[in-house]
């Protein structure tokens, strides 16, 4: 089955709750009014610029407002189910955020495990995965936030403190699932100790309770060896693992996982950095063959789903090496297209999405499959399964849709499909854009979800006794959508 943009049927979304009911009107507005801009190719394009300075002139101002408890109105609406809402709904979820992961590293020969989960569940062929600046980290805080990262900061870290209701962990452990992270390095590097605790996660890492054996890079599948047991034990859980077999340098006499399988790679035609590359995964790759084969065991096979998202494209190799690895010569927006990886037993096809998306989409996607009570509103990318799309956005403010990407390096716009106006399309999208930049900064810095859950009087609902309905049939605490 194919998912193209015109695919996917939709039906109206059931009534928000709580917050979402008195709703926050100035943050879905412009995403509501670019919908409507973007298809007005007849109004002249200095008209609607003026129009949209003075739309995004007054979320501003609506922001501000808001965040003083001024500015609460029923006029936005949410998100819409689709034919997946809730597929995997009552399921356990293992997410793995996995280190240097890209599309090329996945071979039926030398990562079978990777090649089974692709070829057997979601393929979303035109994925990308953008680097930012703070590497692993920024790629941790877009995965499982939802949100951009902010420039010059480690965002993760400074979330800390904040309120972050949609996350996994804190959604599953509402619903009173068993909810564990798990990092096979230094557990205090990046302050993921400080971090991920406030994800929603019983966090261990290297000095902090995982017990693995110590190189560099440590092993996949040391970490996947000692924590198993102790995950599968439970009847209902959803568990985080961070990897770190993938991990620069790429060579044969400094990385441990490299020179582990460098009988495996070593006949390839491809420079020896990219041998290196492969064989590394090769350890990500036999990691994930012990976790199926664990899942099969303790009979979680067909009740659990696997969920693998890059961090960001292999950057530790030269030019040379990733353009023999793709075969192809790469641009900076082919550079970036990677995997996101989906599966469970029990899927009887695969289904295979073809519309640009990007790792910004991976909370929705996963909130909806499982049938998260979540805003989408709130969130800066869109479900990959529904007939809507948010632009695949990089750091430097370039973008890509269906339709066309722009260059914001060199100012310059590339049409794929005719819209009628690519002028004012291409404005439209690059206003949008440098929105979710500000609208990301603004609800790090201000603890935004925490002032709207303060506002509409959400946290008297919030309790430190574990939820006592079954999986899959309780709301998360505070409820969103």
């Amino acid at each position: 089955m194919t998912i193209t943009e015109q695919k996917v049927k939709t039906e109206p979304q059931g009534q928000s709750s709580g917050a979402m009911r008195q709703g926050l009107w100035f943050f879905p507005a412009g995403l509501l009014w670019m919908e409507l801009v973007l298809r007005l190719s007849t109004i002249g394009f200095d008209y609607v610029k003026g129009i949209l300075y003075t739309l995004g002139f007054s979320l501003a101002a609506g922001l501000l407002l808001c965040l003083l408890g001024k500015a609460f109105s029923p006029k936005a609406t949410p998100g819409t189910e689709n034919d997946y809402t809730g597929l995997f709904r009552g399921k356990n979820l293992i997410f793995l955020t996995c280190e240097s992961l890209w599309k090329y590293a996945i071979d039926p020969e030398l990562t079978p495990t990777l090649y089974k989960l692709w070829s057997e569940g979601f393929q979303f062929t035109n994925f990308y995965n953008p680097v930012w600046g703070v590497s692993t980290l920024d790629g941790e805080y877009v995965n499982l936030l939802g949100l951009i990262p902010v420039t010059g900061t480690w965002s993760m870290t400074e979330s800390a403190t904040n309120w972050l209701p949609f996350s996994f962990g804190n959604q599953f452990r509402a619903m009173g699932y068993t909810t564990r992270a798990y990092h096979d390095h230094t557990y205090t590097y990046y302050s993921r100790d400080e971090s991920h605790p406030n994800l929603g996660y019983d966090y261990k890492g290297v000095g902090n309770g995982l017990n693995i054996r110590v190189t560099w890079p440590e092993s996949d599948v040391d970490m996947m060896n000692a924590t198993l047991d102790t995950v599968l034990a439970d009847e209902h859980f959803m568990t985080y693992y961070l990897t770190v077999s993938g991990h620069l340098e790429y060579n044969f006499y400094g990385n441990a996982m490299c020179q582990k399988n460098r009988a495996l790679v070593e006949h390839l035609d491809l420079p020896e950095a990219a041998q290196a590359y492969l064989a590394c995964n090769i350890e990500l790759d036999r990691a994930l063959e012990v976790l199926l084969q664990k899942l099969q065991e303790t009979g979680h096979d067909k009740d659990t789903v696997v969920v693998l998202a890059p961090d960001h494209y292999p950057y530790g190799l030269d030019e040379e090496s990733l353009n023999a690895l793709a075969g192809k010569q790469l641009d900076q927006f082919s550079l970036y297209q990677s995997c996101f990886l989906v599966w469970s037993a029990d899927m009887e096809q695969p289904v295979v999405v073809d519309k640009p998306v990007s790792s910004l989409d991976i909370l929705p996607t996963i909130s909806n499959l499982f049938d998260l009570p979540y805003d989408s509103r709130l969130m800066m990318g869109t479900d990959m399964l529904s007939d809507t799309q948010s632009p695949v956005i990089f750091q430097d403010h370039s973008w890509l849709t269906r339709y066309g990407r722009y260059d914001a390096g060199r100012d310059h716009y590339e049409s794929f499909v005719d819209t009628g106006n690519d002028e004012m399309y291409a404005a439209g999208v690059n206003w949008l854009v440098d929105q979710k930049f500000t609208y990301s900064k603004l609800i790090l810095r201000t603890d935004f979800y925490q002032k709207l859950w303060d506002d509409a009087g959400l946290w008297e609902q919030q309790s430190d006794e574990p939820a006592e309905e079954s999986p899959g049939a309780a709301d998360p605490v505070p409820p969103a959508e």
